[in-house]
């Protein structure tokens, strides 16, 4: 069943057994991230946390609690998108990619459950006062630091929202973007904008501003937790994520018309601030920010956002999450992503039978692909392809295994590829894109990538010797000691 509301997801954890209530008063200023830190270092990512008592920067007490770590588990991951495991939704697009026309009239019928379910997608306009609007702030009312904007780490800029659904429109196609980018709040009613270069946020401000046209921007903070994680989702420019996530939830997303811009918003949002970007002026410095490397992001010139409106439910959550050193909150949206589009990635290169970012390469600095090789030199061409693949671009070390390898265990996929490499035979360099947060590369944006050929050689590609098959127990050794084992008199680990 869909969870429509932050509020429901909050609750389902809880159910679950894995929401701690922290009522002991803390500080949205470091406190807050210091007791995040710690329990997302925990095995299997640790409990979600609601914080009941948040103490803002002048001392009072938050009106509103504060939600993190709500999506930092396998199991909650799995939860907000309404699945028992992420596979299942990568599971429904192979399906749906797999519409073949079949013959006779009853085959053709068969394919009408997959179509329809399709056609369910796009979001529906909600009609009346949506709950998003139950509380409305504007004009001298808007104070954004009665909002429990939490700063993360000591160098940091400033408070930064760090959860948010950020609402642009492409000014000449008109398709909605929504993306999840780093927010700085500068004053009562002013933010700073990090939207990165390659971001389609960051797309749509150039368009506008190059015309000289003012630009309208909603920051959605809360919300059905299938659209809070599609905001995070690389989908292409042309996808809207209401879409994506009326997907996932088999149901489609409620919108409303936001009160002072001409753009829609998620109606059963916690927050919505509404605003506007001005060409005309100057940048503003955002930053440091303590980031998803493990490192600070340098402060930086980018666009300012005047809030013109602050939007609430009557009892909203104000969700938030942390970057840093890893293993954090954002691997579990990272996996997400990782199961849920391997079925496109495999659609262009059919070889791909898996791949794993583990947590320790930040996403793009590492990725163990499991190919089924058939010729010489197929592992360069699946490195070459992938660096062709959107964000995958930005992939700074692709390692390619056979397809045996178990690559969402990364002990397994080093362990072989460390054996099966002749480091200069096996290792290719070229030049690419990088991550603007990749501060080792050469030049900004841009520097060099490592394809490593981990797979079994074949003659073809000058290995004539003999190559050893791997360690394994014969079958029926195995059964008999499975049959034996309960009388061994040794633990379970």
């Amino acid at each position: 069943m869909a969870l429509d509301t932050l509020n429901e997801f909050v609750q389902a954890i809880d159910a679950t057994g894995e929401l701690v209530r922290v009522r002991h008063p803390v500080q949205s200023h470091f406190e807050l991230c210091e007791i995040a830190d710690r329990v997302m270092k925990q095995p299997g990512g640790g409990p979600a946390l609601l914080f009941e008592h948040v103490i803002l920067r002048d001392g009072t007490r938050s009106r509103y609690p504060v939600g993190i770590n709500l999506f930092g588990s396998m199991r909650r991951m799995a939860l907000s998108l309404g699945v028992e495991q992420l596979d299942d939704h990568g599971d429904r697009i192979t399906k749906l990619l797999d519409l073949k026309v079949p013959e006779g009239i009853l085959g053709k019928l068969s394919m009408l459950p997959r179509l329809m379910e399709v056609a369910k997608f796009p979001p529906r306009m909600q009609s009346g006062t949506p709950p998003c609007q139950e509380v409305v702030w504007r004009g001298d009312e808007v104070n954004l630091d009665q909002l429990p904007i939490i700063t993360c780490w000591p160098e940091d800029g400033g408070p930064y929202i760090t959860f948010p659904m950020v609402i642009t429109k492409d000014p000449k196609r008109g398709i909605r973007n929504v993306g999840m980018y780093r927010v700085q709040q500068l004053g009562k009613n002013t933010l700073a904008m990090h939207w990165q270069r390659h971001k389609v946020g960051a797309a749509h401000w150039r368009e506008m501003a190059e015309k000289g046209e003012r630009m309208p921007v909603v920051i959605a903070i809360g919300a059905d937790p299938a659209s809070m994680y599609s905001a995070s989702a690389p989908l292409p420019p042309t996808v809207d994520e209401f879409i994506f996530a009326g997907f996932l939830r088999r149901k489609p997303v409620q919108l409303a018309k936001a009160l002072t811009c001409d753009l829609e918003v998620p109606a059963d949002a916690d927050f919505v601030l509404e605003g506007y970007i001005d060409p005309a002026e100057p940048l503003v410095t955002e930053g440091p920010f303590g980031d998803h490397t493990g490192f600070y992001s340098l402060a930086d010139l980018y666009p300012a956002v005047h809030v013109t409106a602050v939007t609430m439910r009557r009892n909203p959550i104000f969700p938030a999450t942390i970057v840093g050193r890893p293993p954090m909150e954002d691997f579990y949206l990272g996996h997400a992503t990782e199961r849920i589009f391997l079925p496109l990635l495999k659609l262009t290169i059919p070889e791909i039978v898996d791949y794993h970012m583990p947590a320790e390469g930040i996403f793009h600095n590492l990725v163990f692909v499991s190919i089924r090789k058939e010729y010489p030199g197929q592992a360069y061409k699946v490195m070459n392809a992938m660096w062709g693949q959107g964000l995958m671009s930005l992939a700074k070390v692709l390692v390619i295994v056979d397809d045996w390898v178990n690559v969402r265990n990364p002990q397994e996929a080093w362990w072989v590829a460390l054996n099966n490499i002749d480091p200069e035979r096996d290792t290719r360099f070229t030049m690419g894109p990088m991550d603007v947060l990749d501060h080792s590369s050469r030049a900004f944006t841009y520097g060099s990538k490592m394809g490593i050929d981990a797979t079994r050689k074949l003659p073809e590609e000058g290995f004539t010797r003999e190559w050893p098959p791997v360690i394994e127990m014969d079958e029926a050794t195995r059964r008999s000691v499975d049959a034996m084992w309960p009388s061994l008199g040794i633990p379970a680990r």
